[in-house]
């Protein structure tokens, strides 16, 4: 008999660890992030290779401070795809998926769009945390959606292998 309930225990903690875990991983550290209306959304100038903010509506974006790689965000423009290519700086990224409940952000159907051609991703910030660059998707219709990326330091960083010089010091970004 109390072998029986050692074992109902012992189910009961296990769901409730998983339970807990799940929403740790999934609700409890994101916080929405207010926008500040001017320079939320930022792309790389070819001329300058400094951020510049474009023009924006509808902004809406999460964050976490568990982790540089946690940020999500969406909103639309009305800026065409012919005008940003010539003026700004392209980026090789696919999207990471966000939480489900932050439902404008589908990484998914985003992916499936700069695929197909009808999004078009460029580099909004290079180094915004060590190893992590912010990447801006633009889709054809106007709908656009940033999330930050692993560049090249940042692979290697966390993979193990040597940094090198061509990377930035850990110390500028503490």
């Amino acid at each position: 008999m109390s072998g029986r309930i050692l074992a109902g225990v012992l189910i009961m903690v296990a769901l409730l660890a998983g339970a807990v875990m799940y929403y740790l991983q999934i609700y409890a550290f994101y916080d929405e992030v207010a926008g500040s209306g001017t320079d939320d959304v930022q792309l790389v100038s070819l001329a300058s290779g400094e951020p510049e903010p474009i023009l924006y509506a509808a902004f809406q974006a999460i964050d976490a401070e568990s982790s540089p790689i946690r940020y999500r965000a969406c909103f639309t423009t009305t800026m065409s795809h012919a005008m940003l290519t010539e003026t700004y700086e392209m980026y090789d990224s696919t999207p990471r998926v966000a939480p489900g409940w932050f439902d404008c952000f589908d990484a998914e159907a985003i992916g499936a769009e700069i695929d197909a051609g009808t999004a078009l991703v460029f580099l909004s910030q290079k180094n915004i945390a060590y190893g992590v660059d912010r990447v801006v998707a633009i889709t054809a219709d106007g709908r656009g959606y940033v999330w930050h990326d692993l560049n090249e330091c940042g692979d290697k960083a966390y993979d193990g292998t040597v940094v090198g010089e061509e990377c930035p010091a850990r110390e500028d970004f503490n």
